[in-house]
C-alpha cells in the first residue's frame, strides 16, 4: 500500500509517495523517471504530471473553470487584505484549489457540505493523506465560505483526525555543545548559537538586523515573529562576545546575516545544510533540525527551574497549552523516579 499527495518542494509541484519500505518496493520506485528521494520530507517524490496523478489516485491538473479561478483570486485578495502570512496564503489556496479541482464539474455556489464530506472521504482519507493537510483542507475552505460566499460551512459535520499528540525532540546540552562547536566558520557558528541560546524559529533569525541586537539591554528584539507579534529574547553575555567576533569579519550591510549577495539574507536551504555539515562532524547519528535546538532551549530552561509561564512569553506562544508540552520531555523529575527494577 502507499499514499500519496502534492507537495511543494524547491519551489516546484512534486507527488511525495510513501510506501512500506521494503527494497524491491524502492528498486521499482527508483526506475520512475524523475523519482527523487527527500532527506529532508523523508520521502521519495515525482515530478507533478498528469500521468503520475492518474496512477497514484490523486486530482487531475487543474480544470479550474473561469468563474472558480475568479473566486481563488478574490480569496487570495482577502487573505492579503488581512495580512495573512504568505505561508498561509499559498497553504490556502492550494487547499481551496484541490478542492474546487475535486468537483470542477460544479459551480462555486453549488458546493456544499455535503461535497466536503466526499472530498475528505474519497480523496484525503483513501489517499492517507495527513491528518494536518486533513485540518487545512477544512479551515480553508470554511473560511472562505464565511468570507467570500457569506455561506456557513459547519466544520463538525466534517470527520476530523484526533490531533496528533507528538511529543517535541530534545538534546542534551552535550549534544547541543558538540553541533555548536563543530564548526570553524565563525558565521556558522554564530548562527546555530544565535538559534539555541535564544529559542528562534529559522525564519526568525534569518529576518534579524544588526540594530536588533541591543547589547545595552542584553536583549535580541524579534520583529513581526508568528502572529505578526514583536517580542524579546535574551542576549547571552557569551553569545554577544561571538557576535562582536563575528561582525567584524563580516560586516553585515542589511541583515544580520546575509549570503553571497550584500543585502540580501542568507539562504534557509543554506542554512540547513549549515546544520548538516555541523552534524557530520559528530558522532550524533540522530535525525536533527534546526527546529530541535529551539525545544532544546525550552527544555533546558525548565530544567534549569525557569517558570513556564516565562518560557511562554520567551518562545511566543499564544498559549500556554502549546508551551506546558516541554513538560512531558523534561528529565528532570523523571531521573529522580526509581525503577521498581532497580529494587528487585
Amino acid at each position: 500500500m502507499y499514499s500519496a499527495q502534492l507537495i511543494t518542494y524547491k519551489k516546484e509541484s512534486r507527488i511525495a509517495v510513501q510506501f512500506e519500505n521494503k527494497p524491491e518496493l524502492r528498486a521499482r520506485f527508483k526506475k520512475l523517471s524523475g523519482a527523487l528521494w527527500s532527506t529532508k520530507l523523508r520521502s521519495w517524490h515525482l515530478p507533478d504530471t498528469a500521468a503520475y496523478r492518474n496512477q497514484f489516485g490523486l486530482p487531475p491538473m487543474s480544470m479550474l473553470s473561469p468563474a472558480q479561478q475568479v473566486k481563488l483570486t478574490e480569496y487570495e485578495r482577502w487573505l492579503l487584505a488581512k495580512r495573512y502570512s504568505n505561508n498561509t496564503i499559498k497553504t490556502y489556496k492550494e487547499a481551496l484549489k484541490s478542492f474546487f479541482t475535486y468537483h470542477h464539474a460544479k459551480k462555486v455556489e453549488d458546493l456544499t457540505e455535503a461535497d466536503l464530506i466526499t472530498y475528505n472521504n474519497d480523496y484525503i482519507l483513501k489517499n492517507k493523506l495527513s491528518s494536518s493537510y486533513q485540518n487545512q483542507i477544512v479551515n480553508a475552505v470554511k473560511l472562505f465560505y464565511s468570507t467570500i460566499e457569506h455561506k456557513q460551512i459547519r466544520p463538525e459535520l466534517i470527520h476530523r483526525p484526533k490531533r496528533e499528540k507528538s511529543l517535541p525532540n530534545v538534546l542534551s546540552k552535550e549534544e547541543v555543545k558538540m553541533i555548536l562547536e563543530a564548526h570553524t566558520n565563525i558565521k556558522h557558528r554564530t548562527m546555530l548559537s544565535l538559534l539555541y541560546s535564544a529559542g528562534l524559529r529559522s525564519g526568525e533569525l534569518l529576518a534579524l538586523r544588526p540594530q536588533h541586537i541591543d547589547s545595552n539591554r542584553g536583549v535580541i528584539v524579534i520583529k513581526q515573529a508568528k502572529g505578526k507579534k514583536d517580542r524579546i529574547a535574551p542576549l547571552s553575555e557569551k553569545l554577544l562576545s561571538l557576535l562582536r567576533e563575528y561582525y567584524k569579519e563580516y560586516r553585515p550591510q542589511k541583515h544580520l546575516f546575509e549570503g553571497q549577495n550584500p543585502g540580501q539574507p542568507y539562504d534557509s536551504r543554506s542554512l540547513q545544510l549549515v546544520l548538516k555539515q555541523s552534524l557530520a562532524k559528530t558522532t550524533i547519528k540522530k535525525p536533527v533540525t534546526l527546529h530541535w535546538l529551539r525545544h532544546s532551549f525550552a527544555t533546558h530552561l525548565l530544567e534549569a527551574g525557569t517558570d513556564l509561564r516565562y518560557i511562554q512569553e520567551l518562545l511566543g506562544h499564544s498559549s500556554s497549552k502549546t508551551t506546558e508540552i516541554y513538560t512531558h520531555v523534561s528529565t528532570q523529575s523523571i531521573q529522580k523516579i526509581v525503577s521498581p527494577f532497580d529494587t528487585l
